[in-house]
């Protein structure tokens, strides 16, 4: 079910904008959401050859903490109420984050992080617009949701592996850790979805759920432009 987007409901857009822009200025040291830390950057670059309990833990860790994944994730299974439905999202979600992360590492391919970030923050926008109903109320047609999912999996992939290009794994055991970090990234992607739906369940069951699913599809858009933003200002300013 996607909700009507209205004129009118665009004060309440750039209300939670105004809201939120001050917690993301304190973030804007950091423009991209595909960091690795310092200390995690500086181990990834001593160690040598296989090491997979390490890359699970460095991918699950990048998961849990990736908010642009997080807040993608929630406006995917926001309205989503059977089980067999999240699991055919979030598998193609995973499917195209997989592809891209280990192709790009493995084959060198080379992105602007803040061109394939800001990309990424559209995503986020692009899925609080479908649950808002706004293509259908703008253009007519509701676009193809699995598509857009393993489209935009596929871009998420592709930020997290310019990331981590910049910090020249060793060659020697590459692919087993880069299993490893995405084996990592699974488990924590099971983690944080689990933490949403149990959240999204309780929610759903009070009054309040469809009184503030406008505005919490509001808030995720306004932190998607966010996003988007950051990401627009550092490639400027990195030129």
């Amino acid at each position: 079910m996607r909700m009507s987007f209205r004129a009118r409901d665009w004060s309440r857009f750039w209300l939670a904008g105004a809201l939120l822009l001050w917690a993301f200025a304190l973030g804007a040291t950091q423009a991209a959401a595909h960091n690795v830390t310092e200390g995690d950057a500086g181990y990834i670059q001593e160690i040598w050859g296989v090491n997979i309990i390490p890359f699970i833990y460095l991918g699950a860790k990048h998961m849990v903490t990736g908010y642009d994944h997080i807040l993608f994730l929630f406006g995917v299974v926001f309205f989503l109420y059977r089980m067999k439905h999240v699991a055919l999202y979030v598998s193609l979600f995973a499917m195209g984050h997989s592809i891209t992360m280990l192709a790009g590492v493995y084959f060198n391919w080379a992105v602007n992080p803040y061109v394939i970030d800001a990309i990424i923050g559209f995503s986020v926008v692009y899925k609080a617009l479908d649950n808002l109903g706004a293509y259908q109320r703008w253009f007519g047609f509701q676009p193809n949701t699995k598509a857009a999912t393993l489209i935009f999996g596929l871009l998420h992939g592709l930020g997290l592996a310019t990331k981590i290009l910049d910090y020249n794994i060793a060659s020697d055991g590459l692919l087993a850790n880069l299993i490893a970090f995405n084996v990592g990234v699974e488990l924590g992607q099971i983690m944080a979805l689990a933490v949403i739906l149990i959240a999204m369940g309780y929610w759903r069951k009070s009054a309040s759920f469809w009184k503030h699913a406008y505005t919490a599809n509001v808030v995720m858009m306004s932190l998607g432009f966010m996003l988007m933003g950051l990401q627009i200002t550092g490639y400027f300013v990195a030129a």
